[in-house]
């Protein structure tokens, strides 16, 4: 009997690790069947169009890598969109200056602006000037000026377009039209509509 005993204690030693080891994997596949599945992270929200910083009666000056400036804005009231990095001014006014030193200004009752203040969408009362310069080997510009109820001017190009009647004042000659693309660097200017004016005699620089 205790021969027998001895034997079924050595048998049990030698396959007992075995046996713990297989109850212990049933017991994990059980815990992993049971329990919930975590939820998955949920993505990312979209960012709202809503403003995360605002600005009263400011003004902000862009300056290039070797300090020189490039660009003011000046408004009573400014709020930032992160969503779609633009500035979205009351008031404004904006002051900049281009690669070859030639001054643009624009003014409005509203303006929306990109992050670099290079591109600006002017609504009410709208008012684009550019300050006459001296082309390399040519002669003189002539000072341009936009006017109209809503102006998109692009100030690193010089390009000023137009969905809405515009009014051209450039020297003693006025031109009216119900739509406007301006290109200062190709000197291509496209008007349509209702399209007239008052031309000065003899040749407009």
């Amino acid at each position: 009997m205790i021969k027998l005993l001895r034997a079924s204690w050595a048998y049990l030693s030698l396959y007992l690790p075995v046996v713990l080891m297989g109850v212990l994997a049933l017991g994990t596949y059980w815990l992993v069947r049971s329990t919930p599945q975590l939820l998955a992270s949920a993505p990312a929200s979209p960012l709202r169009h809503e403003a995360d910083y605002f600005m009263h009666k400011f003004s902000v000056k862009l300056f290039d890598e070797v300090g020189r400036l490039k660009s003011e804005v000046v408004g009573t009231d400014a709020r930032h969109y992160p969503d779609s990095d633009t500035l979205e001014i009351d008031s404004v006014r904006i002051r900049s200056i281009d690669e070859a030193n030639r001054l643009t200004t624009a003014s409005a009752r509203r303006a929306v602006t990109n992050g670099d203040a290079t591109e600006v969408q002017l609504f009410g009362d709208a008012r684009v000037v550019r300050e006459p310069g001296a082309d390399k080997g040519g002669p003189p510009e002539t000072r341009s000026e936009f006017r109209g109820e809503f102006l998109h001017a692009f100030l690193n190009t010089g390009r000023i377009t137009s969905h809405l009647p515009v009014e051209l004042i450039r020297g003693k000659d006025r031109i009216r039209a119900d739509t406007l693309d301006f290109d200062d660097h190709e000197h291509v200017l496209q008007l349509k509509g209702r399209v007239r004016g008052t031309l000065s005699p003899g040749v407009t620089q």
